[in-house]
């Protein structure tokens, strides 16, 4: 059982713990901080707070949950353990793992920090965004679990267990490298796409008019905030750059293919990358 958690950054990620933890632990009480005061009074009047807080209260949290874009993390962390007790876990959320690590190394807490990510989400963002069941059934990595002090792990995994997330441990390096390729390469292909269908706009006005599904579903991406993805690319910057060269080469095969007229290897392409279905179907 826990009694307080304190929430830093309310948006759809620490929105939706906030909803699920609410409904798994009704007596718990959670505290917000956020550098945003419109979102700390979205989240009051929605419910998914119960009360403001700062840092220099974050002494008396059990929990600690790290939801700010990455960029901010790495500041945050450290302040964040200088001022919890010894009892506090704190668990960020992260789509990258090796620098906020790397943050927390050395910091003579660093055995009350779970780096942790749940694959969940969409591509909205802000206190509204927030949804109830978000992670359930969701992947949760765990990095370097063996830095983190084991009765502390024990208060995080049952949140996660609570919240019914599936959980799976991974060094932080090949996180990093693992998620360049089925997320952080997903949204650049999203951005990319939508651009160049807006720069065409331009000249044929017609172009949304003739948009289907299929477009709507691959340009979802693109609607995602800027403003956490940009760090995102920044601290993955390596490993984004090798995913786009090995995309950019599959691009450029498949163009050649066309130009040469050879749609036999067009469709021999495209029947061997069906396999997809199979294998996203068996982690649905």
């Amino acid at each position: 059982m826990i009694n307080n958690v304190f929430i830093i950054g309310i948006g759809l990620i620490g929105g939706s713990f906030a909803l699920d933890l609410r409904q798994k632990y009704p007596s718990l009480k959670i505290y917000g901080i956020d550098k945003d005061e419109n979102h700390l009074d979205e989240a009051v009047n929605l419910g998914l707070i119960d009360e403001k807080a700062s840092m220099e209260t974050l002494n008396k949290a059990e929990v600690v949950i790290l939801s700010t874009p990455v960029d901010a993390a790495l500041e945050v962390l450290p302040s964040v353990l200088n001022n919890i007790s010894e009892e506090t876990i704190v668990f960020d959320v992260g789509s990258t793992k090796e620098d906020i690590c790397a943050v927390a190394k050395n910091h003579p807490r660093r055995r009350n920090f779970l780096a942790a990510h749940p694959i969940a989400g969409n591509e909205f963002s802000g206190p509204s965004a927030a949804i109830k069941g978000l992670f359930h059934n969701k992947t949760n990595i765990i990095c370097e679990v063996e830095e983190t002090a084991f009765k502390l792990q024990e208060k995080a995994l049952s949140i996660f267990a609570n919240l019914g997330m599936r959980i799976r441990y991974m060094n932080p390096k090949a996180h990093d490298k693992h998620i360049a390729y089925v997320s952080h390469l997903s949204h650049i292909s999203s951005f990319m796409l939508g651009k160049t269908v807006i720069e065409k706009e331009k000249n044929e006005r017609d172009i949304f008019d003739m948009a289907g599904s299929g477009f709507e579903s691959t340009v979802r991406l693109a609607k995602s905030s800027p403003a956490m993805w940009t760090p995102i690319f920044r601290q993955n910057k390596a490993n984004v750059i090798e995913t786009l060269e090995e995309y950019i080469a599959n691009l450029v095969y498949f163009k050649n293919l066309m130009k040469e007229d050879n749609f036999e290897a067009v469709y021999e392409e495209m029947e061997s990358t069906n396999h997809i279905k199979n294998i996203l179907k068996g982690i649905e």
